[in-house]
């Protein structure tokens, strides 16, 4: 299993939007996104990076493996 890197919410919003996600609504700086086929997750967008732990529920959460996401980064 690959390391995660860690990047900021800018860059995760724009790999969820590639996705297929889109932001529902907002409470605060937590940023709701659900996907058509009923996915979702909530990203904070603070000024400092997102954690490796976070950043695994994330990708828990919107059932995306670690290889898929950096995959997709790559492809940003």
């Amino acid at each position: 299993m690959s390391r995660l890197p860690i990047i900021n919410s800018k860059k995760f919003e724009k790999l969820l939007l590639s996705i297929g996600f889109r932001a529902v609504r907002q409470k605060g700086s937590h940023i709701f996104y659900k996907h058509n086929d009923g996915r979702y997750t909530t990203l904070p967008h603070h000024k400092y990076d997102l954690s490796r732990p976070l950043i695994h529920e994330i990708l828990r959460e919107i059932n995306i493996t670690t290889e898929e996401f950096i995959e997709n980064l790559n492809e940003l």
